[in-house]
């Protein structure tokens, strides 16, 4: 509990001053339920019930344990600022200095939409640490502007040392200013949305001397064979030509994939680069930003239904979210064995299992 207070001390409570339960506690309490699997509020109180005499051996619980309205109304109440700012330094605590890919995403809270309105629902930007495969940074997309929600999760982080990569929403000149004010280095994609720059990049590889190149594969996965072959160019002037702060080189990937049934099928991306760097890196760093999706939305899905939630009101939705992945990137650092449902089922069904993980809060 000191650990996590030494995180949450700053986080303010939203609510009167006579408020019979703590709010450290209370969020202790749902961060402690969704290690064991709890969805939502409901699940959370639940849990509180059934485990009030292990938590009564940690927390002072004065009036009991909170019930589910309890939960809702904190949850709802926050401010996102102030807990996006906690997320931010509790995922420093499990990371230590960054290094390595650092992929920014945004993703949709499927369930988080208000009724009438299921084509749009809240969104988030994360930021995922490749190396450690940690959650580092999270905030709300305000009115769904993922770049506005980036800009606010960079500035939470240090990315001296970093190579930033983000998809070709990404790719414009407060990303790259951001990215290069926090001492880290690119990988922004860029394709027809933004047809003047990826006119330049494409005449400058056409134009330049044959360069090297470096492939991987032919790799056999998901009912395919893929092929990549990537090149890199160093172009001089590059970020005055294009306007994006910090350009020094250029990439290409060409990915060449056979389907099953035989159809082919060949696809070509390019990126701006901070930096030069030879072609097999490129390669190495455009597939490591895949673990955002993969090992983060994919596992907040699978392991604790985050599309399904239909917390909607207030702070409700990016809360529970900033909960939920403080839980995974428990999981995921303690040193046990077995699968990551495996460690949340055991938290659930043993006490000495949660004891075991809530320890390992660094």
């Amino acid at each position: 509990m000191d650990r996590f207070e030494a995180w949450f001390s700053d986080l303010p409570d939203p609510r009167a001053s006579n408020v019979r339960h703590d709010l450290l506690e209370v969020v202790f309490i749902a961060l402690s339920a969704v290690l064991c699997g709890a969805e939502d509020c409901a699940d959370m109180a639940d849990f509180a019930h059934a485990r009030q005499e292990w938590l009564g051996s940690i927390l002072d619980l004065p009036d009991g344990v909170p019930s589910h309205d309890i939960f809702s109304r904190v949850f709802r109440l926050l401010e996102p600022a102030p807990s996006e700012a906690a997320f931010a330094r509790f995922g420093a605590g499990f990371t230590g200095k960054l290094k390595g890919v650092v992929a920014i995403d945004g993703r949709a809270l499927r369930g988080a939409y208000k009724r009438g309105s299921r084509a749009s629902p809240l969104h988030l930007v994360n930021i995922w640490a490749n190396e450690t495969r940690m959650a580092i940074a999270a905030t709300l997309a305000p009115n769904r502007n993922e770049i506005a929600g980036a800009l606010e999760a960079l500035a939470l982080i240090s990315l001296e040392g970093c190579i930033v990569t983000a998809d070709v929403l990404y790719c414009r000149p407060d990303i790259a200013s951001m990215v290069t004010a926090q001492g880290g280095d690119y990988v922004l994609g860029v394709k027809a949305n933004r047809p003047k720059l990826l006119g330049l990049i494409e005449e400058r590889l056409a134009s330049s001397r044959p360069t090297v190149s470096a492939t991987n594969g032919p790799v056999v996965a998901h009912d395919r064979i893929e092929t990549r072959t990537a090149r890199t160019i160093a172009i001089k002037g590059l970020a005055d030509i294009s306007g994006i702060p910090g350009a020094r080189a250029a990439g290409v990937i060409t990915s060449h994939r056979r389907m099953a049934d035989g159809r082919e099928a060949t696809a070509t991306r390019y990126f701006f680069l901070s930096r030069p760097m030879r072609p097999k890196r490129l390669l190495d760093v455009v597939r490591a930003h895949w673990g955002i999706e993969n090992q983060l939305h994919r596992t907040l899905d699978v392991l604790f239904a985050e599309d399904a939630s239909r917390t909607r009101e207030g702070s409700g939705p990016v809360s529970l979210s900033l909960i939920r992945k403080l839980a995974l990137n428990i999981v995921r650092s303690a040193p046990v064995t077995g699968s990551l449902k495996a460690r949340i089922k055991r938290a659930a069904w043993y006490h000495d299992a949660l004891s075991f993980l809530l320890a390992h809060m660094r």
